[in-house]
C-alpha cells in the first residue's frame, strides 16, 4: 500500500496573510447564495463597464491576428502609447526600453521589489496603504515598515514622519497618491518634501503606484518622479484598471530607471512573459483616445462621494473626512469600540465588519488590512440607489449598538 502524501507548504505561503479584500469579496458571495440580499462594497472594482471603444479595439486586434506571445516588456504600440502618455500627463519622458507592461499594476510592484530587495531590506510603507503592499514586500525577502498618519492628517504622512522611519536598512518608499484605501491626494508641496527627503540618501528608491491617477478631485494630479532630484530613483507605476473600468484585463506598467526596467522585464520573463496581446492594443487605444468615457467615470465619483460623506457623517460616532481621490471612504469607527448588540462585541474593526455583513448584509473591509485598525473601507463603486440602502442598512446597525 502507498503512503498518503506528506503535505508540506512553504513557510512563505503560511505566513502570508490572504487579500482582506478578496476574503470579504467571497464571504459577500457566500452569504449571498444563502438567499440574502448583500450589498457589497468591498472591491475596489468600477461598476462601469469596460468603455465601448476599447472593447472595439480589443476586436479588431483580435481580428487582425494579435493572438500570440507578446515581447515580455509589451508591444511596442502599447509602449509608444505608455510613453506619450507620460510625457502628456505627467512630465515624465522615458525611453521605450525604460518601460515594462505587466499582467496588472499588482505584478509590476512585484516585479519591483523582487529587483531591489534582498533579504532584510526595509521598505518604508506610507500607511493606510493597500493590502498586498506589504505582502509583495515579504515575498520578496523585504520587512516592511509602517509609516502612519491618522484621519486627523487626512491620512496623509509627513516628510518628518518619512525622515524618522528610515534606517540604514531601508531600501524603498512605496505609496500610492490617489490612495487606496483613504483616497487621499499629496499635494505637490507635500511631495516635494518627501522627494527632498529621500534625496538626502543615494540608495534609497521610490514606488509611487499611481493607478488612481484619472479619479483625482483636485486641480492635478502630481507624480513624485517627475521632481528633478528623485527623477533617477522612482519608479512609477500605472495601469487601466481604475480609470478605463479595465479590472479583468490584467494590464499594467512602470516607468522606471534603465537598470530596473531590465531587472523587471528579466524576473516577468520567467514568471508569465508578456501580457496579452489583444489586451494591449486595446490599451494603447485608450491611452491615444477621447477619454470622454474615464472623465465622465470621475464626475460620477465625485456625486457618489459627496452624497455618501453626507450620509455617513449623519452617523454618530462616525468620523469621515473628505478624500479627494480614488473610490473609498475610510471613516473612522473607534467610537465604537467597546460597544455589543445582543452577544456580538464590536472590539475592533474586524469585528465591526463582520457585525455590518452578518447583521445589514452590507460587505465592507476591515481597516487593520490596511494598517489603520481603527477604521474601515467602504468602495463607492456602486450605484447610488445601493449606496443609499447600505448607509442606511449600516446606521440602523450602529443604532442597535449599546
Amino acid at each position: 500500500m502507498a503512503l498518503a502524501a506528506k503535505t508540506h507548504l512553504a513557510q512563505r505561503i503560511l505566513e502570508m496573510e490572504e487579500s482582506a479584500t478578496i476574503k470579504m469579496a467571497q464571504m459577500a458571495r457566500d452569504l449571498a447564495a444563502e438567499g440574502h440580499e448583500v450589498i457589497s462594497l468591498s472591491l475596489g472594482e468600477p461598476d462601469f463597464d469596460t468603455p465601448d471603444y476599447i472593447k472595439k479595439a480589443a476586436k479588431k486586434a483580435l481580428d487582425d491576428g494579435y493572438t500570440k506571445y507578446t515581447p515580455v516588456p509589451g508591444l511596442v504600440e502599447l509602449r509608444k502609447a505608455i510613453q506619450t502618455k507620460f510625457k502628456r500627463d505627467n512630465g515624465l519622458e522615458f525611453d521605450l526600453s525604460q518601460i515594462v507592461v505587466s499582467n496588472g499594476a499588482k505584478q509590476s510592484i512585484a516585479n519591483i521589489c523582487m529587483s531591489l530587495l534582498d533579504e532584510g531590506d526595509e521598505v518604508a510603507i506610507l500607511a493606510p496603504y493597500w493590502v498586498s503592499y506589504s505582502e509583495i514586500v515579504k515575498v520578496a525577502g523585504g520587512v516592511p515598515v509602517l509609516v502612519s498618519a491618522g484621519i486627523e492628517q487626512d491620512y496623509k504622512v509627513t516628510a518628518d514622519q518619512v525622515r524618522d522611519a528610515l534606517t540604514e536598512r531601508t531600501r524603498i518608499l512605496l505609496f500610492s497618491s490617489p490612495c487606496n484605501p483613504t483616497g487621499s491626494v499629496y499635494t505637490k508641496p507635500e511631495l516635494q518634501a518627501i522627494a527632498d527627503v529621500i534625496a538626502e540618501r543615494d540608495d534609497i528608491y521610490i514606488i509611487s503606484d499611481e493607478i488612481y491617477e484619472y479619479i483625482n478631485f483636485t486641480d492635478e494630479h502630481v507624480s513624485i518622479g517627475s521632481f528633478e532630484n528623485v527623477k533617477d530613483r522612482t519608479v512609477t507605476v500605472n495601469g487601466f484598471s481604475k480609470g478605463f473600468a479595465m479590472t479583468g484585463w490584467r494590464l499594467g506598467y512602470i516607468g522606471a530607471p534603465q537598470w530596473i526596467a531590465s531587472a523587471c522585464a528579466k524576473i516577468q520573463g520567467q514568471f508569465t512573459s508578456g501580457a496579452t496581446a489583444f489586451g494591449q492594443m486595446a490599451g494603447a487605444h485608450a491611452l491615444t483616445s477621447d477619454m470622454t468615457p474615464t472623465h465622465e467615470m470621475k464626475t460620477a465619483f465625485l456625486q457618489r462621494r459627496d452624497m455618501m460623506i453626507e450620509e455617513l457623517s449623519k452617523i454618530s460616532g462616525m468620523k469621515v473626512n473628505k478624500p479627494q481621490g480614488a473610490f473609498y471612504i475610510f471613516p473612522d469607527i473607534s467610537a465604537y469600540f467597546g460597544k455589543k448588540a445582543g452577544d456580538f462585541a464590536i472590539n475592533d474593526a474586524d469585528d465591526f465588519c463582520e457585525y455590518l455583513l452578518k447583521e445589514a448584509h452590507v460587505a465592507v473591509v476591515t481597516g487593520s488590512a490596511f494598517g489603520a485598525p481603527e477604521c474601515f473601507r467602504i468602495s463607492y463603486a456602486a450605484s447610488e440607489t445601493e449606496l443609499r440602502e447600505a448607509v442606511k442598512r449600516i446606521a440602523a446597525a450602529v443604532e442597535r449598538l449599546g
